[in-house]
C-alpha cells in the first residue's frame, strides 16, 4: 500500500495485480482467509491510491476493463488496481474480443463528476481544446518575449510522459536557461549548457535560487508545487509571474485554460515565434566558493590518508563515480539531499522518492532500475535506517545476478531527525553492513571510516569487483551531515520545537 501511495504521489504509472477469494466462494458471506470486512474492501482501499481500478468478475468484460484501467495508468502516468478472484484466472474470454489488437492508449474517463469512476463515452474524452490553445500560446509567446529573465522548471512529468527530446528543442531553439527540482533531477542531462542546476529553495545553492526566484518568466513543465520542491524557500514562487502546464491543467499567470494539457502544449510551443536569447552560462552563476558542485573544481577528490570521512567529503569522491554508465538511485534523508550535489551525465539516470519521502525505496528500486536497463550499474545511497527496512532485499538482486553499488550511510540511526528533534528514539541497532555478502556467499563488502578507505574500496567495487554486488559501509559521525541537510534542517527545526 505505501509503495502504491508513492507513485500515486509522484505521479509513476504502477499496475497492482491482486488475487482474492473466488466469486462462487463468496456465497453466505463466509470468513475466507484474506478477507477484510467485505469481498471488496480490498479494492475500495486501493481506490485511495490508484487513478483507475476493476475487479475481473467478469468474462465478457474482462478484456475492455483491463484495457480501460491500463489507459488510465498511461494517461495520468499514476498506479491502477486490477483485482482477481481466483476461480477466474482460467476463465475463457469471447473469442471475437480476445483476438482483437488492444489499443491501451485510448481515450478515457476514470473519474466522474463526483469521484466516482466511469468508463468514457465518447463525447467525454479527453480531447485538447483548440481555441483554449489558440489562446494560451498567444499569451505564453507575448510572455516569454516580453521578459528579461526567462527560467523553465523542467519537471517530473517531462520524464514520465517521455518529453525529454521536445523539452531539448525547446531550449535549443531559445536558450532559455532551465533548473530541475528535486524530484526531477537528471530530467535531462546536466552537463547541457543551458542547464543551471537544481532548484532546492532555501536548500539550494544562492546562485541557482535567486536566478529563479528573482525571474520574471517562470516556465514550470510538469512540475510538482510539493514543500520539497519549493515551499521550504522564504520567497516562495508567484503565480502572476509564471507559466504553469501539467497534465492536467495549465495556467498563465491568473489565467486558467480548461483542456490543454502538457504534451500539446510543449509541442505546439516549439512552433510559435519565439525569440533566442544570449545563452546563460553555469560559471555566470557560480559563487566562486567552490560550493557549487557544477563548478570543475569541485569535482576533484584527492583521498586526505587517515583523514575522518565526512558526508561532505563522500559526495565529493562519489561525483568521479557517476559515468553514463552508472545510474544514481538515493534514498530519503541525507542519502538524497547529498547526492543533489551529484552531477548527471545522461538524462534520467537519477531516481529518488523526493516528494513522498518514503524511507527503503533506494534498494528494491535498484532491482527495477538495473533489469530495465542492465547497461547501467546502480549507485545506491541509502541510510543505516533506510538499510534496514528494505536491506534484505539485496536476496533478489544476488538472485538476479545484480551488481550494484550501495552506499550506506551508517551514522548510528536517523541522522536527518537528530538536528530538528534528538532522542533515543532516533538510534537503531548496529548492524555489519559490510559481512551481509559473506552471509549470502555473494559479493564483497567493505568497511569505511577514512578518506582513503574510501578511495581503496571504490576502486575495488569499479575495477576488481565490477560484476559483483558490492555494500561499502561508510562509518560516519552522528551528527555530521551534508551542507544540504544542515540548511534544511535548519528551517525545519524551527517548526517542530
Amino acid at each position: 500500500m505505501n509503495a502504491t501511495a508513492q507513485a500515486f504521489a509522484e505521479k509513476s504509472p504502477l499496475v497492482v495485480i491482486s488475487g482474492a477469494p473466488g466469486i462462487k466462494e463468496r456465497r453466505r458471506n463466509p470468513l475466507l482467509h484474506h478477507k477484510v470486512k467485505d469481498f471488496d474492501t480490498q479494492q475500495k482501499v486501493f481506490e485511495h491510491v490508484t487513478v483507475d481500478s476493476v475487479i475481473l468478475d467478469d468474462s465478457d468484460t474482462a478484456i475492455s476493463n483491463i484495457e480501460r484501467v491500463l489507459s488510465s495508468a498511461r494517461r495520468f502516468s499514476r498506479p491502477i488496481y486490477i483485482e482477481l478472484p481466483r476461480d477466474m484466472v482460467s476463465a475463457q474470454t469471447p473469442a471475437l474480443i480476445r483476438n482483437r489488437e488492444v489499443d491501451v492508449q485510448r481515450s478515457f474517463k476514470p473519474f466522474d463528476d463526483g469521484g466516482a469512476r466511469a468508463e468514457a463515452k465518447p463525447e467525454e474524452q479527453y480531447k485538447t481544446d483548440l481555441y483554449s490553445m489558440k489562446e494560451a500560446l498567444e499569451e505564453a509567446t507575448t510572455m516569454i518575449n516580453s521578459s528579461i529573465h526567462p527560467v523553465i522548471v523542467a519537471g517530473v512529468e517531462i520524464h514520465r510522459f517521455g518529453l525529454q527530446d521536445k523539452l531539448l528543442q525547446l531550449i535549443d531553439k531559445t536558450n532559455i536557461p532551465v533548473v530541475s527540482t528535486v524530484l526531477s533531477k537528471s530530467t535531462i542531462s546536466e552537463d547541457h549548457p543551458s542547464y543551471l542546476g537544481v532548484y532546492e529553495g532555501a536548500m539550494g545553492f544562492q546562485p541557482v535560487r535567486e536566478y529563479v526566484e528573482s525571474s520574471d518568466c517562470l516556465i514550470l513543465l510538469g512540475a510538482l508545487m510539493t514543500d520539497i520542491n519549493f515551499s521550504i524557500s522564504p520567497t516562495p514562487i508567484e503565480q502572476s509571474r509564471s507559466i504553469y502546464v501539467t497534465s492536467e491543467k495549465l495556467s498563465i499567470r491568473h489565467h486558467n485554460f480548461e483542456n490543454v494539457f502538457l504534451n500539446e502544449f510543449l509541442v505546439s510551443l516549439i512552433e510559435t515565434p519565439l525569440g533566442k536569447r544570449a545563452p546563460v552560462s553555469i560559471e555566470k552563476l557560480d559563487d566562486k566558493s567552490g560550493s557549487n558542485p557544477y563548478h570543475t573544481s569541485y569535482q576533484h577528490f584527492v583521498a586526505e590518508k587517515n583523514q575522518k570521512i565526512t558526508v561532505k567529503r563522500l559526495f565529493e569522491r562519489l561525483n568521479s563515480s557517476v559515468t553514463n554508465n552508472t545510474i544514481v538511485i538515493a534514498d530519503v534523508g541525507d542519502s538524497l539531499f547529498g547526492a543533489l550535489d551529484l552531477t548527471i551525465h545522461g538524462q534520467t539516470e537519477f531516481l529518488s522518492p523526493a516528494y513522498y519521502l518514503s524511507m527503503g525505496f533506494a534498494i528494491p528500486a535498484a532491482i527495477g532500475a538495473q533489469l530495465a536497463n542492465p547497461i547501467l550499474r546502480p549507485i545506491v545511497i541509502v541510510g543505516d535506517g533506510a538499510f534496514q527496512m528494505t536491506g534484505m532485499e539485496v536476496s533478489t538482486i544476488i538472485r538476479f545476478s545484480l551488481n550494484p553499488i550501495i552506499i550506506v550511510l551508517n551514522n548510528k540511526g536517523y541522522g536527518t531527525e537528530r538536528p530538528m528533534l534528538d532522542g533515543p528514539f532516533n538510534d537503531i541497532l548496529a548492524w555489519n553492513y559490510s559481512q551481509i555478502p559473506g552471509l549470502m556467499d555473494h559479493g564483497k563488502g567493505f568497511v569505511i571510516e577514512t578518506e582513503d578507505q574510501l578511495e581503496e574500496s571504490l576502486y575495488a567495487a569499479e575495477n576488481i569487483h565490477s560484476n559483483e554486488l558490492c555494500i561499502l559501509d561508510i562509518r560516519l559521525d552522528i551528527h555530521d551531515g551534508s551542507p544540504a541537510l544542515q540548511r534544511l534542517t535548519e528551517v525545519l527545526g524551527r517548526k517542530v520545537q
